[in-house]
């Protein structure tokens, strides 16, 4: 049973100044090493959250989560996926590489073509900088296009610019040629990412005229569900209602980004815990130091009647107290450094991100689930440090000691 006046001694040796500055010296350091640890831990795994908050908004908000290939006459697939739970929304598409080119030159790129109507809520939608998605009329052949895209370029909103199509050829009397049409400059989005150098949309009507696609030519359907992680969970239910349909999900196509950036912020917690465990058992050596500079008080104690248990408890709780002091200042410390990292960077002046980057602030998301493992993994490792000091001081035998005293 833990005794207040244990409790009470070992918070007066926490408190109290060794004999040895040097002791004193670690036990500083010791309380620091925590107080940085778990400062860094914090702060960096909220980063980190946030850089994968941003990757899945920006990737899974753009990648379809499930891809299925149906005719583009039964549109009974793509309603019966409207009514499962969770399905947020499902567009058709049709895909192929082609060129584009300008006056100022000419660039590898993707075509898609889309059903404006359906994808008012789509990342694009909400990133147009100039036009919009609903000026794609079938059989005006415009298309929308990326910021760098258009500036590498040099197009403009009703700019005409050519569409080549390799894959496609058509008869001249120069002989067979790629298929390729001009096309009109309807809309410039900006995601800052890949994307805005890489693909264009165009309606799903004229995408389909400029592929040769017959009516009964497959198309794509993207799906998207609320939550991008529910896919697998949902995979088997299509694939018993749709046996003969070939689906894809976005785990196949982008499942190694993900797994980078998950093994990435593993690796982050590895080591700055590391730092952490490293400060914290900076405790042993300060309490195996304080044990030695206490011996004829731990003597003393024992001669009173004080029992092994109660010197073991003594000692756990000034190593707790020490360790206390870290967590909670590094916590302190970490929450204020997470809320004001932002406004700290821009007001000396540092810029971590290109001038092409979207958003010019770091992405912070603070998670107090991540702050609870954190403050509770460092009381442990603190708590684990004191164990063999606290040991080895109740194993002072206080005859020998009090003897050369």
């Amino acid at each position: 049973m833990f005794q207040p006046v244990n409790w009470f001694i070992g918070l007066r040796y926490s408190q109290s100044r060794s004999r040895t500055g040097f002791v004193s010296f670690i036990t500083f350091f010791s309380i620091a090493g925590i107080l940085l640890g778990v400062a860094s831990l914090i702060t960096v795994v909220s980063v980190m959250n946030g850089f994968e908050n941003e990757l899945k908004t920006r990737v899974l908000g753009l990648v379809p989560h499930i891809t299925v290939a149906t005719s583009p006459d039964d549109d009974s697939v793509r309603q019966s996926l409207l009514t499962l739970p969770e399905v947020a929304r499902v567009t058709p598409l049709e895909e192929t590489e082609a060129l584009v080119q300008s006056a100022s030159g000419m660039s590898g790129i993707l075509v898609q073509g889309i059903n404006p109507g359906l994808e008012q809520d789509s990342i694009i939608a909400s990133h147009m900088i100039a036009g919009s998605l609903s000026d794609l009329s079938p059989g005006q052949y415009q298309l929308v296009i990326g910021q760098a895209l258009a500036r590498k370029l040099n197009a403009n909103i009703g700019d005409n610019i050519r569409l080549i199509l390799p894959s496609r050829t058509m008869f001249t009397p120069m002989g067979r040629v790629p298929l390729q049409r001009n096309f009109k400059v309807a809309g410039v989005f900006n995601l800052g990412s890949q994307v805005d150098d890489t693909v264009v949309y165009l309606h799903q009507a004229d995408a389909r005229k400029i592929m040769r696609k017959k009516g009964s030519e497959n198309q794509l359907l993207r799906i998207y569900l609320h939550d991008a992680f529910d896919v697998t969970q949902l995979m088997p239910k299509l694939e018993a209602q749709w046996p003969t349909l070939e689906m894809t999900t976005w785990q196949q196509s982008q499942g190694t980004l993900f797994s980078a950036v998950k093994m990435e912020k593993n690796m982050m917690w590895l080591m700055l815990g590391l730092i952490v465990a490293v400060a914290a058992f900076n405790i042993v050596s300060a309490l195996v130091m304080v044990v030695n500079d206490k011996q004829g008080e731990i003597s003393i104690l024992q001669t009173m009647g004080l029992n092994k248990a109660g010197i073991v408890q003594i000692f756990i709780t000034q190593g707790m107290v020490n360790g206390a002091w870290g967590v909670m200042l590094g916590t302190g410390l970490g929450l204020l450094l997470t809320f004001t990292l932002n406004p700290m960077l821009s007001l000396f002046g540092i810029n971590l991100f290109g001038a092409g980057y979207v958003s010019q602030t770091l992405p912070i998301v603070l998670a107090w689930s991540d702050v609870g493992v954190i403050v509770i993994g460092a009381f442990v490792m603190s708590f684990v440090a004191t164990l063999y000091p606290a040991y080895r001081a109740s194993q002072t035998l206080p005859a020998e000691v009090l003897r050369n005293e």
